[in-house]
């Protein structure tokens, strides 16, 4: 009923203003847009301009989820038409896009779809590239059935299952900073439910634990040393993302905790189900993680207004722009550099000679696009150097294994 008057009142505001054209547009695109947040429905209202007398203009109703919108589509004036967000996705968005869980989505309607999205299944890789590092530094990996068996469900569990967990639980508590940054995103849209989304969390990482402990029995460990790691990796992730601690408050504990994360757990997970973890390996794998704090924080560049406007100390909010630039590249640059220093110390020439081989290009990305502007070109510049760094990781554990 209340909102039959308000349609009402939107037909009388037009017959009122008849004989003044100027008030009759000016009344109409007043009413152009008005959003509720509880309920979800748009009314749209267009009117042309015609030479017989005014009548109440037609009325359509179409009722979704989560969000009511009140929408008057075009005044005679064409006034009160807002253009969409520059950034946002459009009905003719990219389904590949959308899949992946990246820029330029298509508004996806279907549940399953969006469940896939908020894993963002681009970001499985490098935990996945992670196991074959380990497996490859253990030595002791063979191309029988068994191992290539083993080796999948080790990927399974540490890229769908964990890294979709951690990324769901991610966006989970990123709903307001999303609501500023990316509104169109899945859970700040409504596109999802809140109790859909929790049931994703509890299903991934009990998924992925459960697929930690067969690995366990799977490999003959008396200790079940890939559960203790897939379920320190859950706590971190937890950590990173949940108050009162949320780690990712802070920018430099935030993006050591994902370059762990994404670098140093997978190594060690598929080097432990293939062979045995040596105090080397791990502190070795954790230098790297430097380089991929150097990685979480070309993600933080496109994030800082939601970031400052909700007190996180992300490095560009911290200490700006220019500065946070050369402190990415040189934690990425400088740990590989150290790296092959180790190799070369180690007396492993020939591996040192191609991890700094695989730098170069990497540097010249870094001035090509990531210099001159990280938001814009963030992912022009991640999808032409990250793969000569993730190279860098099989070299390095190559030369560990012999």
């Amino acid at each position: 009923m209340w909102v039959q008057q308000q349609v009402i009142g939107v037909s009388q505001s037009k017959q009122n203003t008849d004989s003044a054209p100027g008030l009759r547009s000016k009344a109409v695109s007043e009413m152009a847009t008005v959003v509720y947040p509880v309920s979800s429905f748009r009314l749209s209202n267009n009117m042309t301009q015609r030479q017989t007398p005014p009548v109440a203009p037609p009325i359509s109703l179409s009722f979704r989820r989560r969000r009511l919108t009140v929408r008057a589509a075009e005044t005679d004036a064409n006034e009160g038409k807002a253009p969409a967000p520059a950034t946002a996705p459009l009905a003719a968005g990219s389904s590949f896009n959308q899949i992946l869980g990246i820029k330029g989505a298509k508004r996806e309607t279907d549940i399953w779809k969006i469940r896939v999205q908020l894993t963002k299944p681009v970001t499985w890789p490098p935990l996945v590239w992670g196991v074959v590092c380990g497996a490859a530094a253990s030595g002791n990996f063979h191309w029988t059935v068994d191992d290539v068996a083993k080796s999948f469900v080790c990927m399974m569990m540490s890229g769908p299952c964990l890294t979709g967990y951690t990324q769901t639980l991610n966006d989970w508590y990123d709903r307001e900073i999303d609501a500023i940054n990316e509104p169109y995103r899945p859970i700040p849209s409504g596109a999802i439910s809140e109790n859909e989304v929790i049931t994703q969390i509890w299903v991934l990482l009990l998924g992925g634990l459960g697929l930690a402990r067969i690995l366990d029995v799977w490999a003959g460990h008396d200790v079940p040393i890939i559960f203790y790691l897939a379920l320190g990796g859950s706590l971190v992730s937890y950590i990173y993302s949940a108050p009162p601690l949320k780690l990712k408050q802070n920018g430099w504990s935030g993006n050591f905790a994902l370059g762990a994360s994404y670098i140093s757990l997978p190594w060690w997970a598929g080097q432990a189900l293939f062979g045995t973890l040596t105090p080397e390996i791990i502190v070795l794998t954790l230098l790297y993680s430097i380089a991929g704090l150097g990685i979480g924080i070309v993600n933080d560049f496109k994030s800082v207004e939601g970031d400052r406007a909700l007190g996180l100390q992300s490095i560009p909010v911290a200490f700006g722009a220019e500065t946070a630039k050369w402190i990415c590249i040189g934690a990425i640059d400088i740990t590989q550099i150290s790296v092959a220093s180790y190799l070369l110390g180690a007396g492993k020439p020939y591996y040192a000679l191609a991890l700094l081989g695989l730098i170069l290009p990497q540097v010249f990305f870094q001035f090509k696009y990531f210099l001159k502007d990280p938001v814009k070109y963030d992912v022009m510049y991640q999808a032409s150097a990250q793969p000569f760094m993730v190279l860098g990781l099989l070299v390095t554990a190559l030369a560990t294994s012999h």
